[in-house]
């Protein structure tokens, strides 16, 4: 099998994801700006998690790019991939309801946490059934973004503890790191 189903079934899912978030964000009630203060920290938990999706959807995209083979063990990695992310709405309205309460900053980050595993848990996967010649493999190279994602999500696990805005702040700091469009695969495919 190749990658075009399994790219437009997760496409469907993070579309839907992204749809339940901004489900999420209210109507403010009256009509002046200042019925918009009280919703701003949903209005910003969304925008990350926006970004997160985003970045996410962008990676898988680029990672199929290179994915020849779709095998069990590929869907099953892309599904548990999907699980994760799919939990970002809740933690996403979560966080923007209780910003500075320590448990939604915590189930926060141990949904990007585990996200980010199950991300490379899949790529992983992929590298294996691509074998000695692995594209993505020679794509990745040392990943030293997705070594340090996982680093700095349990590092803001921790401060959510202590203080919930140094969690949200290293959260943040996750996504301007990824931010930047990463070209590792685009520049693979283009000397292939």
């Amino acid at each position: 099998m190749n990658s075009t189903r399994l790219e437009a079934f997760s496409d469907g899912v993070l579309a839907i994801i992204i749809t339940i978030m901004v489900l999420e964000l209210k109507v403010p009630h009256g009509e002046t700006q200042g019925a918009l203060l009280p919703l701003i920290p949903n209005f910003l938990s969304y925008v990350v998690s926006f970004i997160y999706v985003g970045i996410y959807w962008n990676n898988h995209h680029h990672m199929l790019q290179v994915c020849e083979a779709v095998t069990g063990r590929v869907l099953w990695a892309n599904l548990h991939l999907l699980f994760w992310l799919s939990l970002l709405p809740v933690t996403t309205a979560w966080i923007g309801e209780n910003y500075s309460a320590g448990a939604p900053s915590v189930l926060y980050g141990v949904v990007l946490l585990m996200a980010a595993i199950a991300y490379w848990l899949l790529q992983q996967v992929i590298i294996g059934v691509q074998g000695p010649g692995s594209l993505l493999k020679a794509a990745v190279g040392a990943d030293w973004k997705g070594k340090a994602s996982p680093l700095l999500y349990s590092i803001g696990i921790g401060a959510a503890f202590y203080s919930p805005r140094l969690a949200q702040g290293v959260y943040v700091l996750v996504v301007l790191l990824w931010l930047l469009p990463d070209r590792r695969i685009e520049r693979v495919l283009v000397r292939k």
